[in-house]
């Protein structure tokens, strides 16, 4: 009888010291699944630069952790159900909407954040956020075409209708993107890339049945690599893809039409689910200091919203009508809008079909 009483003393025991231990942890991170010490970011792939982060967190102690996502649907997916406690987001534009009507996001003070004052005034107050209530600009962009001019002479596309020229059969390549390739051939039809109208839908996707032979791929992030090596003529993708393969290769050259194309934002925001809101601050106005938001926008390649940071840019970037277009062009793009998931549906289904038709 001793020996199982001792024996169950000695369960007890340890499981005591496991438990006290376990207190005595826990105890650092407020009882909470992550430390206070921690900053859970949810973010694009390849969407900042590494030594931030490093910097980050020598500066202030806190560690990050960084998990990264695909598409804005897939990210508002995760932080709906909840089942990670994410401080900050980075979605665009139009699921910024989404997400604040459904109520996922917590509003943001402003007043704690000295370097909000960088942020350049064209890039407030937009449709999504119109009171900037919810989110921080953290990179701008444009939806375009790049070419390789040892193929296509310099200047010789303009539009988006030049694509459908048949000298370009099976030599573009395309983004794996509903809304954008949709959208690409409603401006060339004279349409809204926020068209809703059920006839002009299916117009514009038999229209992008006709480009189908000259189309190589349809494809996502490896669409740079493809054209770096030479792999086809054109591309239609965005301003930070293309200057990565600018980069790379001097042969290849970025052009938004002129007729109309997107306009796009990627924002920071606090989800409702942020356990650590101190972090969360610091980290937002830590990328906005004009160094750290021009080191990033080098290293990432998009256009930063941060005017003191343009200045701090590289004269051939800044002064780079591509990357930082005048007004004129501005003013002819458009920002997408959040549709009802029934036309989100739409454009899906058309061009899945499309994708099943084209060349790939």
């Amino acid at each position: 009888m001793k020996k199982i009483l001792s024996a169950a003393l000695a369960i007890l025991l340890v499981s005591l010291g496991l438990y006290l231990g376990a207190q005595q942890l826990d105890s650092s991170s407020g009882g909470s699944a992550s430390s206070k010490k921690d900053l859970i970011i949810y973010n694009w792939g390849d969407y900042i630069d590494p030594d931030l982060i490093t910097k980050f967190e020598k500066q202030t102690g806190y560690h990050v952790i960084y998990e990264t996502f695909d598409s804005n649907e897939a990210m508002y997916t995760k932080i709906k159900q909840g089942g990670t406690a994410y401080d900050l987001a980075v979605p665009s534009d139009y699921m910024i909407t989404k997400l604040r009507r459904d109520n996922l996001l917590d509003k943001i003070d402003t007043s704690r954040l000295s370097n909000f004052k960088y942020i350049d005034k064209e890039f407030l107050h937009k449709s999504f956020d119109e009171k900037n209530e919810y989110s921080v600009p953290y990179f701008w962009g444009t939806l375009g075409i790049v070419y390789n001019d040892r193929y296509v002479k310099k200047g010789e596309i303009k539009s988006w209708n030049d694509l459908w020229k048949k000298k370009y059969q099976g030599q573009i390549l395309l983004v794996d993107s509903a809304r954008d390739i949709m959208g690409m051939s409603l401006v060339s039809m004279g349409y809204s890339m926020n068209d809703t109208n059920s006839a002009h839908l299916k117009a514009a996707k038999a229209k992008l049945d006709k480009i189908g032979k000259n189309v190589k791929a349809i494809v996502a992030d490896e669409l740079k690599m493809y054209m770096v090596q030479n792999e086809a003529w054109i591309g239609v993708t965005y301003s930070g893809e293309a200057a990565m393969m600018m980069d790379q290769d001097s042969h290849i050259h970025y052009v938004v039409p002129a007729q109309g194309s997107n306009l796009w934002f990627d924002n920071i925001v606090i989800p409702k689910t942020c356990k650590n809101k101190e972090a969360a601050y610091k980290f937002i106005n830590f990328m906005l200091e004009p160094k750290n938001a021009a080191q990033n926008a080098e290293y990432i390649g998009y256009s930063t919203p941060n005017t003191a940071a343009q200045k701090l840019l590289p004269k051939s970037v800044r002064e780079d009508k591509q990357f930082y277009p005048p007004m004129s062009t501005v003013k002819n793009l458009e920002v997408y809008r959040d549709l009802p998931s029934s036309k989100v549906q739409e454009y899906n289904d058309l061009f899945l079909e499309f994708k099943m038709y084209a060349r790939n």
